[in-house]
């Protein structure tokens, strides 16, 4: 057994919200519960227990005292939760009212905006009142076409305080990609942002903007956030709509109101990736939402109200509504709008610094391309309060893991973890009293029933497998919009085996119990009948200096499975017959000969979903001269076209 890159001391665990909540649990029950996996294996035993505890300890205000706390069929999807229970969301992130710092929001161009808890609370209720004054009430859509700025967390709050329904895209979206999404859902108002930054460039988004709005014939009120186009005016926009100016739409003041809705009222609308068609529609509960993010982020980040919380993330990407429930712990959110490498490598290290950042989050891709830049911050920044590391969006390799412990802060909890969009949360993650091992996410999280099973539907250890979730859990979606028979939601997380949520991720449980991605099941490679997990080949390809990133695909060939690795190399590096070697032998030496490639070929973009994930489906269907249902879906739809008819991959 590998032994492991951190251990917490005795006194770190005493002091984390963990160790509180096992110490909290033991004695309301009289239990003795002595570690981690005693307390997640009676998380999963007597669920009900543990999410009323998970209630109780973080003091969740119910308006309607809930008739039980699970009633459940004989099968999964079939659960109500808190039964007649009625609360707020935003209630639970407006509970702290103080003149500490709530909101730090900073713009590429090094701008710098703050909000206390209790001036975000007077913005809320400003806007709140104007949102009602334009018709919006519970069930209602509010869409907002943004950037990672305190107006987007303001415009969430005031909507949800209302028991409207809150969905977003940011500005990178393509015109149809924001059309296949909120056209869908219909919104009564859109906030939207009249122009961006981005690596040192200012986009204008009035034309983008004018044909979103001609798409959308439900909307009532458009509300422009002038952002980096100061100079913008209602007349540049063309809607039958009403159209304010941010500024001008609402004044801050009073206190805002709180419209309890059911456990279960849609409280975000969010979407599927789109790149197989249509992006489906996935309608997270309001208590669902509310119970899970305080568990994750209290309990397994340890986050409290001391705490300085950042994400690099866009209003795309699900971790953003991961992010803004932080200030349900009562921590400090900063927000960043722009590039997290401009104007240097280190711009996000500057970031920690200047803003005291405790819990920083980002991608496994950032952590690999700081990595290749070459950036030591532990030489060159305090990092005095940085106490934990988090990382999703695709598996982090063990390189990665090692550069953090050696490069950045050898004192400090690396979290990589794993969820989706799917549950706006996680299945496995973190844990502050739990030693970190290279390549593995720590553990299972609490209240999760999650294995890893063969074809055949039979748990396995050590093996690799489907990750699965095999009892309801509070955050699992209400369901998929204008699906009212429910039968979209059952084939997409039900149909692989009955009664059990397939996540659609290849993984494996280790010894100890935590958890191996090794990428996504559908786009495992299949050689000779032997599966193999794309991250398990990026892993090694990453080793190699000369390669930024790459993309690998199963190409059918001679009545089987060979594998295609796509390349994109460092500025003025050619792949030539030396550099191809020394990839398929750092590969075979670390893996087994059927990870080896059998075709290399560099290319110089790799597509991309909006929230940075590489398509290794949107890929194989070129290669296979099979469409790409939605390339609208993708940040960079033209890089396809380096794909098809390579002359390398004909022989």
């Amino acid at each position: 057994m590998q032994q492991p890159l951190w251990t917490p001391s005795a006194d770190r665990i005493a002091d984390t919200r963990m160790d509180a909540f096992r110490r909290f649990v033991n004695e309301r029950h009289t239990l003795d519960l002595a570690d981690y996996p005693a307390l997640h294996q009676w998380s999963i035993d007597q669920r009900p227990a543990f999410w009323q505890a998970i209630a109780d300890f973080f003091e969740l205000r119910f308006h309607a005292t809930p008739q039980a706390v699970l009633e459940e069929g004989p099968a999964m999807p079939d659960a109500r939760w808190f039964p007649g229970a009625t609360l707020n969301f935003a209630e639970h992130l407006l509970r702290r009212r103080d003149d500490r710092p709530a909101l730090v929001a900073i713009g590429e161009d090094g701008s710098r905006e703050q909000l206390t808890h209790a001036e975000l609370a007077a913005h809320v209720a400003g806007l709140q009142r104007s949102l009602q004054a334009a018709g919006v009430g519970v069930g209602d859509r509010v869409a907002a076409f943004m950037p990672n700025t305190w107006q987007t967390v303001v415009g969430m709050l005031a909507t949800t305080s209302l028991g409207a329904t809150w969905s977003s895209c940011s500005p990178d979206f393509g015109t149809q990609g924001v059309i296949d999404r909120f056209g869908q859902i219909e919104p009564k108002v859109l906030i939207a942002c009249a122009g961006y930054r981005y690596a040192g460039n200012t986009l204008d988004l009035t034309d983008k903007l004018n044909e979103i709005l001609a798409r959308l014939p439900s909307l009532g009120q458009l509300v422009v956030v002038p952002y980096a186009k100061p100079d913008t005016r209602p007349t540049d926009y063309r809607t039958d709509a009403a159209v304010a100016c941010w500024r001008d739409f609402y004044q801050p003041g009073g206190e805002p109101e709180f419209v309890p809705v059911p456990f279960e009222q849609p409280l975000y609308i969010l979407y599927s990736s789109g790149t197989t068609g249509v992006p489906k529609c996935i309608v997270h509960g309001t208590g669902g939402t509310l119970l899970q993010h305080v568990k994750e982020l209290g309990l397994h980040t340890d986050l409290t109200a001391d705490d300085t919380l950042f994400y690099f993330t866009t209003c795309g990407w699900m971790m953003w509504n991961w992010l803004v429930s932080g200030l349900a712990l009562g921590a400090t959110l900063v927000l960043f709008d722009g590039s997290p490498f401009h104007p240097g490598a280190e711009r996000l290290m500057d970031l920690i610094d200047a803003e005291d950042i405790s819990v920083f989050g980002t991608s496994a891709k950032y952590l690999a391309a700081l990595e290749k830049a070459g950036a030591r911050p532990r030489e060159s920044h305090r990092l005095a309060r940085l106490k934990a590391i988090l990382s999703t969006g695709s598996p982090l390799a063990h390189e990665s893991f090692e550069y953090v412990y050696r490069d950045i802060k050898p004192e400090l909890c690396l979290s990589s973890i794993s969820g989706g969009t799917d549950i706006v949360s996680c299945f496995a993650l973190g844990n502050p009293v739990l030693p970190v091992r290279r390549g593995e996410l720590q553990c299972k999280g609490l209240g999760m029933a999650v294995e890893v099973w063969d074809d055949d539907g039979r748990p396995v250890r050590g093996e690799k497998g489907e990750l699965v979730c095999t009892r309801h859990f509070p955050a699992m979606p209400v369901g998929f919009w204008n699906d009212p028979d429910g039968a979209k939601f059952r084939s997409a997380y039900f149909e692989r085996f009955p009664g059990v949520w397939a996540h659609g991720d290849y993984a494996e449980e280790t010894a100890h119990g935590g958890l191996i991605i090794h990428g996504r099941s559908d786009a495992v490679l299949n050689p000779g009948g032997v599966r193999i997990g794309t991250a398990e080949i990026y892993r090694q390809v990453e080793k190699v200096d000369e390669v930024l990133e790459s993309i690998a695909i199963g190409q059918d060939w001679d009545g089987d499975v060979r594998v295609v690795l796509f390349v994109r190399l460092r500025e003025g590096i050619a792949l030539d017959d030396a550099l191809r070697t020394r990839i398929c032998q750092t590969i075979r030496a670390n893996t087994t000969p059927r990870h080896v490639p059998a075709r290399i070929v560099q290319v110089t973009d790799i597509p991309r979903t909006i929230s940075g994930k590489i398509v290794e489906l949107a890929v194989r269907n070129v290669v296979h001269g099979q469409p790409v249902k939605n390339t609208d879906a993708l940040a960079n739809p033209a890089a396809l076209e380096q794909f098809r008819d390579r002359a390398e991959l004909k022989s």
